[in-house]
């Protein structure tokens, strides 16, 4: 199914905002409509919704691999996305991040035997004073959360696990 036989009015209102000369603009929106239901964007909606907006795929799919909130591959139920640049490394998040894949037995960019968390390097999520930190993505939307350790994550893991119905703690 398309994305304009599944949500053709949210569709409507989105191009409803932006003139027709602008309406590339709309792209976000539509991106982050076509990721809702699965947790990423497949190249079937990278392609119509260039179509939509008179845009090449290209263009579309350098929007997704540009932005944290975009993705084009499925993945866990969350996304955790520690940042790892420079500032958040120099507090520990290079350590962080190796000593958490290590208690969840999975490398960066895997997801967890269950399906509920998968670990993604980021770059900047402009709390360098607060780091170690990540964000936590999920259908129901995004959480920071920063000045973590492995041991609060694993809790956090936990609380995750009992919330998520058919996930084993």
């Amino acid at each position: 199914m398309t994305l304009l036989e599944k949500y053709p009015d949210e569709i409507k209102r989105i191009m409803a905002k932006y003139p027709p000369e602008q309406k590339r603009s709309a792209v976000m929106p539509l991106l982050y409509l076509a990721q809702r239901q699965d947790g990423y964007i497949t190249k079937a909606a990278m392609q119509e919704i260039a179509g939509m907006l008179d845009i090449t795929s290209t263009d579309v799919a350098e929007i997704v691999g540009f932005y944290t909130l975009y993705h084009d591959k499925p993945a866990g139920k969350y996304r955790m996305q520690v940042c790892t640049d420079l500032p958040c490394a120099l507090r520990g998040a290079d350590t962080f991040m190796q000593e958490l894949c290590s208690n969840l037995g999975i490398q960066v960019g895997e997801t967890t035997p269950d399906g509920l968390i998968t670990i993604e390097a980021v770059t900047c999520l402009a709390g360098c004073d607060r780091a170690p930190m990540f964000q936590i993505q999920s259908g129901e939307g995004l959480e920071y959360h920063e000045n973590m350790t492995v041991d609060k994550t694993m809790e956090l893991i936990e609380t995750l696990k009992k919330s998520t119905p058919g996930v084993k703690s």
